[in-house]
Order: structure tokens, then sequence, then C-alpha cells
């Protein structure tokens, strides 16, 4: 892990915009740096409207007779950079506020949603923010303006998990207009698969579909030695299990759920990754950007 990002980890930096902003700022910056590239933006494409030149924008895209005639750096932007819409769709459920060694799912979540809007403003494309549990829906509607960084990570920082994942969903995250890609956080833990119903209806043949699966390593192991009480952060009950006897089944079928799942999103185009609490932010995101990158060539 980044030196600086691992002392910016505490509550009281995450649960201020200023500190989220930089802690997004320093994640998104280390992968950009260098050969990395706006994925948007190409050669051919047809020319729509200028920006301002930031650090880390693509050398290539400067527009010198502009510099020229005005002394000022400005970056050409295609039609297709300003065409796309990146919503982002957050697990709020009980089960999120799970957490190993200080992190919790939730708080991971909000980090690597915070680098990737980060990521989407510097592209210049709208993205909002939809947060639910059977409690409440938090909704930030994509736009791309000035205020709209702030006004998504304030309510990304005051959200805090509760209830559980609704048995039904709600209509304005259904509603797509143009281009679209989805980035679902979630822990995939429901009742009568109610989130892969959500899920199935979010995919059309027009947008893109990203689910990341954020779980713990110990929960995903269950490497404990000898009797425990667990406890369902939703329903509250509780089951007694002796671990050296039971790790290895449960290792089994934590296996096959995650397998299953797995082919239920190949099968509808759905891209999904499996993310480890352990595993540090800016590691599992330089990770998906590079394969995104490969795959997008």
């Amino acid at each position: 892990m980044d030196a600086r990002i691992k002392t910016l980890l505490k509550p009281e930096v995450l649960n201020t915009v200023n500190g989220l902003e930089l802690v997004a700022r320093i994640i998104t910056e280390g992968f950009m740096s260098g050969s990395n590239k706006s994925q948007s933006v190409g050669a051919g494409q047809e020319f729509s409207q200028y920006k301002n030149y930031q650090p880390g924008d693509d050398l290539r895209q400067l527009d010198w007779k502009m510099y020229a005639r005005t002394e000022r750096y400005y970056i050409k932007q295609s039609e297709i950079e300003t065409n796309i819409t990146v919503k982002f769709i957050l697990d709020a459920s009980h089960s999120m506020s799970y957490q190993e060694e200080g992190m919790s799912k939730l708080q991971y979540a909000k980090i690597a949603i915070a680098a990737l809007a980060y990521l989407a403003r510097k592209q210049s494309d709208a993205f909002g923010l939809f947060a639910l549990n059977n409690k409440q829906l938090k909704v930030v509607l994509p736009r791309y303006e000035q205020q709209q960084f702030i006004r998504f990570l304030t309510e990304l920082i005051h959200l805090k998990s509760a209830g559980a994942w609704p048995d039904s969903g709600k209509e304005v995250l259904y509603d797509h207009h143009g281009k679209e890609i989805l980035i679902f956080f979630t822990d995939l833990y429901d009742y009568e698969e109610d989130i892969l119903n959500f899920i199935s209806r979010l995919k059309t043949p027009r947008n893109e579909v990203i689910v990341f699966q954020i779980l713990g390593k110990h929960e995903a192991e269950l490497d404990f030695n000898g009797s425990y009480t667990f406890e369902d952060l939703e329903t509250n009950l509780r089951t007694k299990v002796n671990t050296l006897l039971q790790k290895e089944e449960y290792k089994q079928r934590f296996q096959k759920w995650i397998a299953r799942s797995r082919n239920w999103m190949l099968e509808r185009q759905i891209d999904y990754y499996t993310v480890f609490l352990n595993e540090p932010v800016e590691s599992f995101l330089r990770n998906f950007l590079t394969i995104r990158r490969r795959l997008l060539r």
C-alpha cells in the first residue's frame, strides 16, 4: 500500500469531504501517471469541444493552434467522451458494515467509488450516486458540472449501512438514457436472490454493468480455530459453529457460491470481480483498469 494512503485511512480523514477527496486524488493520479492514458479519447473520433488542460491529461490531445492564439493550454475532447454517464450504485444494507482489520466493506466501497468518480470527472464524464437499502434511497443524479464532485462526496461520507437489501428495486435506477456504465458495489448477500434480480434489470443492450463483490478474507475462509457464535448483521440470527470441524465444508460452499455468481454474470454479459478487504484499494483499481484497457484495444 502507498505509504501516503495508509496514513490517510483514518475515520477523521475519510469522514470529511476534503479528506476523502485527497485520498481519491492520490489513488487516481497514482495509476494515471506515466503511460496510463484516458480511455475515452482517441484519434479519429469526431471533435466536440475544448477543456482546460489539467495535469494527467493526454498531452497528445493538446491543441497547439489554440495555444498560439490564446497562450493557454486546451485539450480537444471527442464526442464519445461527452456522451458517457457513469452511475455508481452502492449496497447500503447492514451486512456492508462487516469489517476486518478496521476496514468495513462500506468504507472500502466508498474509497473505491470516490477514486473512480474522480477519474470520471477528469475524463469529463457525467457521474452520479445511488445508495440503497430497505430503509432509504440516496440519490445524486448524474451531472457534469463544477460542484458535482463535492455534492457526490458529501452524500457519500454521510451514508450509513442499515437494514437489508430491498425486495424491490427503485424505478429511478432503471431509467436509462444514452450510453451508460453502471458500477455496483455489493457483497451480494440477500434473500430470495433479490440482488441478482436487481442486477438483471439493470442490464440493457446499450449499457455496461460492472459488479464488484466485496468480501473479507476471514469471511471467505472461516480461518478461526474453535467454537464461535456468529450473528447475521441484518436478521440478528445467531449460529454456533465449530470452525475446526466445519471449515472445509464451509469453504467449499462459499467457493461454489462465488462460481455460481460468476457464471450467472457471464451469461448476462455483466463484468464481475471479487474484491477482498485485505487488498489495498489502489492495487485493486490498478488491476481493474489494466484489464479494461486490454479489453478495449
